[in-house]
């Protein structure tokens, strides 16, 4: 299938889709593609997660990743110009952008027409940035929740984009931590679970 702009959106993004969000102009020239896909990491149903499927708080996220390209380049593989001036703007960022929304884009190989797709890979291994902004890099159990470890180490996630069937990596999370018979994520006095 040809790649066409606005044929997705985050909004309507379902499991195993995967949505090129926009270019953004960045150093030397360069554009950065941003990706998005909503992948399934979880092993066991989320029950709380279907008994509260109302609130968005509890609503899984799509993942993101980043592609830095050469514009021209881009714009041949992708068969989208990605070299038009006129098509980027200051976003509320103050980044310069264009907005694509391709869904399930595609590129043209040795192999045929092949989809481009996100692949997800948790590592213990830290690099100087995730050392650096640990509050940011390190998973987490929500936006401010406690961090998820592997047996004792922080979880950081890399994104890469790859064609047709990714192979995601995901660590198994340490237990949860036990006090007094009761769950570290659970309200003593309300008996509410903080996931």
């Amino acid at each position: 299938m040809e790649n066409q702009i606005n044929t997705g959106s985050l909004d309507t993004l379902k499991s195993g889709q995967t949505l090129i969000v926009n270019a953004r102009k960045v150093n030397g020239g360069k554009i950065q593609l941003e990706f998005a896909e909503l992948i399934n990491d979880q092993t066991q149903t989320n029950v709380l997660g279907m008994f509260n499927q109302s609130d968005d708080r509890f609503q899984r996220r799509p993942r993101r990743g980043w592609l830095t390209a050469e514009p021209t380049d881009a714009s041949n593989l992708l068969n989208v110009d990605l070299t038009d001036d006129s098509k980027y703007y200051n976003n509320e960022m103050d980044r310069v952008v264009m907005d694509l929304n391709i869904l399930n884009p595609t590129i043209e190989t040795a192999n045929g027409s092949e989809r481009l797709r996100l692949q997800i890979t948790e590592t213990i291994t830290p690099t100087d940035w995730d050392l650096a902004n640990l509050d940011r890099a390190a998973k987490r159990k929500g936006a401010d929740g406690d961090f998820i470890k592997h047996n004792g180490n922080y979880i950081f996630t890399r994104s890469e984009v790859v064609v047709n069937n990714p192979s995601h990596t995901f660590l198994t999370p340490d237990a949860e931590v036990i006090t007094g018979g009761v769950a570290a994520n659970v309200n003593t006095d309300t008996g509410e679970i903080f996931s």
